[in-house]
């Protein structure tokens, strides 16, 4: 694939449909991961202004530093980008009190509210912009494995990237000449204290097994012709992916008969 074609119709088509709809700005979470490093300087390249915006909540340092570096990054090469730093920490830390207080003290769902309140501050900021909220999910994690949270970095305005493999996405982060500390850092979700990471979360998979799986299962009609460690492969991908389906699929709506 020719990436720096494939970043230039990205970008080209993120404007278009800004056009289209009169947005004036593109709202963009940096969280110190080669997605959303990617969708913020696709979103730079397009000239309009962008905000993007570091969100720390109980940050361990070495994330909330490739945030940031991309940030000041992104600020000094492209004049039409702003780089907002807002520390929710308080908020998060507000919240998880009166839960736990209240005996609802989940830390997968904390983790997820860590996600649906960066959420709130994104659309804050593009509400008051006439902006729109740009995603920054792979095909793998929104379409594959439904790694992400719902209504949290799952709500979105556009999802430039989402039919884009990871593998795509570093290509085109090497062309974009994105710092390589961001490119080779150990994937993460960030919402964890103990800076778990992605393949810590998706039963020891990496990326680059979620992707020889998914297109294992294009062709699973022909799954005689997979060796043990395909299958074995494809069923712990389904194992991930099956109880994630809800994320991918309409809202089940009860139909009034007529």
């Amino acid at each position: 694939m020719n990436y720096q074609n494939l970043i230039s119709n990205i970008s080209d088509w993120i404007k278009t449909y800004s056009r289209k709809h009169n947005i004036s700005t593109l709202v963009v979470g940096i969280s110190g991961g080669v997605d959303s490093a990617v969708v913020s300087t696709l979103c730079a390249l397009t000239g309009i202004s962008t905000i993007v915006v570091s969100l720390p909540i109980k940050q361990l340092k070495i994330q909330n530093d490739l945030s940031i570096n991309h940030g000041i990054w992104l600020t000094e090469k492209y004049n039409n980008v702003k780089h907002e730093i807002i520390d929710i920490t308080k908020i998060f830390l507000d919240l998880e009190k009166t839960f736990e207080n209240l005996n609802y003290s989940s830390l997968h769902s904390f983790a997820n509210t860590r996600s649906r309140l960066r959420m709130l501050a994104l659309y804050q900021i593009a509400g008051s912009s006439n902006g729109i909220v740009v995603g920054t999910g792979n095909k793998i994690e929104d379409f594959g494995v439904g790694f992400y949270t719902k209504y949290g970095d799952g709500g979105v305005d556009i999802s430039p990237i989402g039919d884009c493999m990871k593998s795509d996405v570093w290509e085109m982060a090497k062309v974009l000449k994105i710092n390589k500390n961001i490119i080779n850092a150990l994937p993460t979700d960030g919402l964890w204290d103990d800076g778990r990471t992605d393949e810590d979360q998706l039963n020891g998979l990496s990326y680059e097994d979620l992707e020889k799986a998914m297109n294992l299962e294009k062709h699973s009609n022909d799954s005689n012709e997979f060796n043990q460690k395909e299958l074995e492969l494809l069923k712990v991908y389904k194992k991930i992916r099956t109880p994630n389906l809800h994320k991918m699929n309409e809202i089940p709506i009860f139909k009034l008969m007529k």
